[in-house]
């Protein structure tokens, strides 16, 4: 990893701003569209840049703000990757967004998250917080070749199960579904029971599929010609250079997928899921005279 002195971190709109703390990861998922070329990176993804000035820049943007909103982080590297381990940035941040009266929307694979569960207990009793987790195979062989440094998906569904203990609101991203990989019904209706058991308030599905472009595309093939050889073949053969790639099952798992979800009372829209994930209660996102 390498250290910057980062000029702004805060992206967004008065009704939510997202953060990315790291830039690049150590995770090593086969799949990862942050590796994209139009991302233009200037350094390996792996040496990850780290913005030490994170938390300063947050609390001046915090300070300055009048209207309290929810605070995203993890959209294009996990806050919660191994470096985090050391350097607690991603914690600092979310006691700056806890001493603001902030809401905080974060998205990881990682288990280190409970870490901080006491913090985001605090968070979301003050305010609003909302925990993402990415489930995409529920074999623990298979989330090993897919995602070879971070837990598995039996220890995420613990990390919702701890959350669900909190009162802590949930959100899963069951995505990507890999064509030929993990779009089974027996895969994707397993997760989506475990969904149901640990109480997940919405699930994101974006058509049972993945996407593919410069940059992340020659990363995925190289490791399906280690992990599943002749397989990049027939995603050639089917899906050409299309950036998107549904699963030939994606219908079949999008009717479980819904079945399962409206029986529950799982949102199970994007849009849904996202609106919730942005809102902050009325009765928090306005500053009191008293808080000046």
């Amino acid at each position: 990893m390498h250290f910057v002195e980062a000029k702004g971190l805060l992206t967004g709109s008065n009704g939510y701003y997202g953060m990315n703390i790291y830039r690049g990861c150590t995770h090593g998922c086969i799949y990862c569209d942050s590796r994209s070329k139009c991302y233009q990176f200037t350094h390996p993804f792996e040496d990850v840049e780290v913005k030490q000035n994170a938390p300063e820049l947050l609390e001046k943007a915090l300070r300055s703000k009048r209207q309290r909103c929810m605070i995203g982080t993890g959209s294009m590297s996990d806050p919660y990757m191994h470096c985090e381990e050391k350097l607690r940035l991603t914690r600092r941040c979310l006691e700056i967004i806890h001493k603001y009266g902030f809401g905080a929307a974060i998205q990881t694979k990682s288990d280190r998250i409970l870490q901080d569960i006491d913090l985001l207990d605090e968070i979301n009793r003050s305010a609003k917080c909302v925990v993402q987790i990415t489930l995409t195979t529920y074999d623990d062989e298979l989330c090993r070749i897919l995602e070879p440094n971070v837990c598995n998906t039996k220890r995420r569904i613990e990390v919702l199960k701890e959350m669900q203990k909190r009162g802590i609101p949930t959100v899963v991203w069951l995505t990507p579904i890999l064509p030929f990989i993990n779009d089974t019904v027996e895969n994707v209706t397993a997760i989506l029971n475990e969904c149901v058991r640990v109480g997940v308030k919405g699930i994101i599905d974006f058509g049972m599929g993945m996407t593919l472009r410069e940059g992340d595309r020659e990363y995925y093939y190289a490791a399906l010609d280690r992990h599943f050889p002749g397989m990049k073949q027939r995603y050639i053969q089917r899906y050409g250079n299309a950036y998107e790639l549904p699963s030939p099952r994606a219908g079949e798992l999008r009717e479980i997928f819904q079945r399962i979800c409206k029986a529950n009372n799982i949102m199970s829209t994007p849009d849904e899921c996202f609106r919730f994930m942005s809102e902050l209660p009325e009765k928090y996102s306005q500053v009191s005279m008293f808080d000046l």
